[in-house]
């Protein structure tokens, strides 16, 4: 009797998804302030999670990523919160994603959002819309990570991007920007300030480029 090939792969796949279940089980005993939804992926199982007392992460509805050893990193502080909301994909195939949320800060990522092999860094608050593209190698942060000198000290500003934005890849978001509605950032752009809704900026620094339309309809 011949084995049918189909059926071993089934099996097999079902034994990786059980030990990965068993592997999160683990890690919601170890960290406390982790949760995860019943229907979020079990690849999660592969991230790195390093959770400072006090710390919270909350994984939404089908918050997905790869299969890939430390394909994403939680790095949370004493105190800070991560909240990943529904349909969130955290896309590592490309490469690892980063969330960094020092103590007390906190980052959400909107439902439906992709981040793409990109770094979040938040000493204070970093706010990521619904429907955000967000490309690889993209870097956001909401400080200046270090002093200038002793007469300029390091000057920490929320960062928000609102609903529907497209940020290309490679690009540098710095502290206090506000990205609009349905607004579009080109590939390796600097941005500092306010970015209009509905338009397209790009450059070193990044400057108004033209005006883009409703995004809200589009599919991925």
């Amino acid at each position: 009797m011949q084995s049918n090939p189909n059926l071993m792969v089934v099996v097999v796949l079902r034994a990786i998804q059980a030990w990965d279940r068993l592997r999160l089980a683990f890690l919601v005993a170890r960290n406390p302030g982790l949760q995860f939804h019943p229907s979020a992926s079990t690849n999660l199982a592969s991230a790195k999670f390093d959770l400072a007392p006090g710390a919270r992460l909350s994984l939404g509805a089908g918050v997905t990523t790869e299969r890939r050893n430390n394909g994403v990193h939680f790095e949370l502080g004493a105190n800070a919160e991560v909240v990943i909301e529904d349909g969130v994909w955290l896309r590592s195939d490309v490469g690892p994603v980063f969330l960094r949320a020092y103590a007390g800060a906190r980052i959400r990522i909107g439902p439906q959002t992709q981040l793409n092999a990109c770094m979040l860094s938040a000493k204070r608050e970093i706010t990521v819309g619904r429907r955000v593209l967000i490309g690889m190698g993209t870097r956001i942060f909401d400080s200046d990570q270090h002093p200038l000198d002793l007469e300029h000290p390091e000057v920490t500003l929320a960062v928000r991007i609102e609903d529907h934005a497209w940020i290309a890849a490679d690009v540098t978001i710095l502290r206090g920007t506000s990205i609009g509605n349905s607004s579009v950032v080109g590939t390796r752009s600097l941005v500092r300030g306010i970015v209009e809704p509905h338009t397209v900026v790009s450059g070193i620094p990044a400057k108004l480029y033209g005006k883009v339309g409703d995004r809200a309809s589009l599919s991925d």
